[in-house]
């Protein structure tokens, strides 16, 4: 019998409505209602096993139709006084009201900015700084960063401020081999009087860690560095496109200068990114993009141009407005398929958003995912010959698992999977830097990563499939010669 025939997808109505997690005193977490979260999206309809989350999430039918419906009134922003114009323009301020609302951001929409992605915030952040650091400055980074969070950094220290005579070293954080988490002591070791900058992320996209964000904030509050302006201690941003759509992240609580993250991880289409930075800071520094939006109005003139009031300082030309809409309604739903998956109680709705609600659905989402992410991590450590990257306990990672499996080659390994269905991710996963400090030859793994419309069977249904291609390797064994071409580099 085939191996496609032997382990096919679970059909629908087999899938559990939900799992509870034991803590040995109570429930501390009634399972969500996983048939009618799965109900809202397409992809069960094709039997495909949806692995490959860490990535890309789905997008549920109710945002492509909400996507189709604001044609009706489809319009630019800030432009002219038709209705169509006014109306999107309320939808696009009412967007960025729910976002902050989401992040519990301290000062509102004022300290909300909107990119195509976390890159460009990231990059964005390195643009407006630049001309702040100083010689003899450093910045901090780790070795577990995506790309995205060191390259800019990288390019700024050994390529752009040494053209204009300004040397600034980028130090860079270890991890445990064994564990996968940060060395905190190597950290504090490099944070010192000269460091402007630290930047981490809230959580890897290869290992699957969760740092320790308190504390490394305490870190930055404490290094001696005086900013401009008087104040004192490192600033901090936090590339969180791996946290946010797992997690609550509560910025009044966490204190955070910059955070990063893309919608396209939390249920909505491509192409918005957000960044959250201190209103104080975004009234400092000067802007990433001049243009449009970003000026104040009528304020043009060869002496002088002045710029618009936060948020629209960072809003040059003109945004992704149905993007920015329909990713905000993205955590809106993402709130309703979390507590009322069967009714909309926020999406599509002027219903303000409570923080306590929030964390009430992250705490959930992300209760859920630990159950999903232990079990895959005790299945699959029973396959003979396999490595696991990252920490063994679920409770310290989020919803992805990493591995190798000695003698194949990890792209071979996905693209096997795929042959049945599963949906997993090879390559560096754009951490390259940790793929490298680990000694990987080639520098990829392959991964499973999950949401909350995973099931456990699929889990299971996974996990049997690789426990089947690891068991005659003949057809993906790994080949010496392989270059790092697009496949190995595995961009997310």
């Amino acid at each position: 019998m085939p191996l496609r025939d032997m382990y096919r997808p679970p059909a629908a109505e087999s899938l559990v409505d939900g799992v509870g997690l034991f803590d040995g005193q109570g429930w501390i977490h009634k399972g969500m209602d996983i048939n009618a979260i799965r109900k809202r999206f397409l992809f069960p309809h094709s039997e495909r096993i949806v692995t490959n989350n860490a990535a890309t999430t789905q997008v549920p039918v109710d945002l492509l139709k909400m996507h189709v419906s604001l044609a009706r009134d489809y319009e630019n922003v800030h432009r002219g006084q038709s209705k169509a114009s006014q109306k999107m323009t309320t939808m696009l301020d009412d967007a960025y009201n729910t976002i902050a609302a989401f992040l519990n951001a301290p000062e509102g929409k004022k300290s909300i900015v909107l990119y195509r992605n976390t890159t460009e915030a990231i990059n964005s952040v390195m643009y407006s700084l630049l001309t702040e650091f100083r010689d003899g400055d450093n910045m901090v980074t780790t070795m577990m960063e995506h790309n995205s969070n060191y390259v800019p950094w990288y390019a700024m220290c050994k390529e752009i401020l040494p053209k204009f005579g300004v040397n600034v070293q980028c130090r860079i954080v270890n991890f445990s081999r064994e564990t996968g988490e940060l060395d905190l002591e190597h950290m504090a070791r490099l944070i010192d009087h000269r460091t402007k900058l630290v930047c981490c992320s809230g959580a890897s996209n290869f290992l699957g860690v969760k740092n320790p964000l308190k504390i490394i904030r305490e870190m930055t509050r404490n290094s001696g560095y005086f900013q401009p302006g008087g104040r004192r201690g490192s600033f901090l941003l936090v590339d969180a496109a791996q946290l946010m759509p797992s997690s609550p992240v509560d910025l009044k609580a966490l204190d955070l200068d910059f955070l990063a993250f893309s919608f396209h991880k939390m249920l909505a289409p491509f192409g918005i990114g957000v960044l959250y930075a201190k209103a104080s800071i975004l009234s400092s520094l000067p802007p990433f993009l001049y243009g449009g939006d970003m000026i104040a109005q009528g304020q043009v003139s060869p002496e002088k141009v002045g710029y618009n009031a936060l948020p629209w300082k960072y809003s040059a030309g003109t945004p992704n407005i149905l993007g920015a809409i329909i990713s905000a309604q993205a955590l809106r739903l993402l709130l309703d398929l979390t507590l009322s998956p069967k009714k909309h109680v926020y999406f599509a709705t002027e219903k303000p958003i409570e923080y306590w609600v929030v964390n009430a659905a992250m705490t959930r989402i992300s209760l859920y995912l630990r159950i999903l992410t232990q079990h895959a991590l005790e299945r699959l450590s029973g396959v003979p010959g396999i490595q696991i990257y990252g920490p063994k306990d679920a409770a310290k990672r989020t919803s992805l698992v990493a591995f190798n499996i000695k003698g194949i080659n990890p792209m071979s390994l996905a693209e096997e999977m795929a042959e049945y269905g599963v949906e997993a991710r090879a390559g560096c996963h754009c951490a390259t830097l940790a793929h490298h400090y680990l000694g990987l030859d080639p520098p990829a793994s392959c991964r499973l990563s999950f949401y909350i419309y995973n099931t456990i069977q699929e889990v299971d249904y996974a996990v049997r499939v690789v426990r089947r291609l690891a068991a005659r390797p003949s057809r993906c064994v790994v080949n010496a010669s392989l270059q790092q071409d697009s496949a190995v580099t595995g961009y997310d």
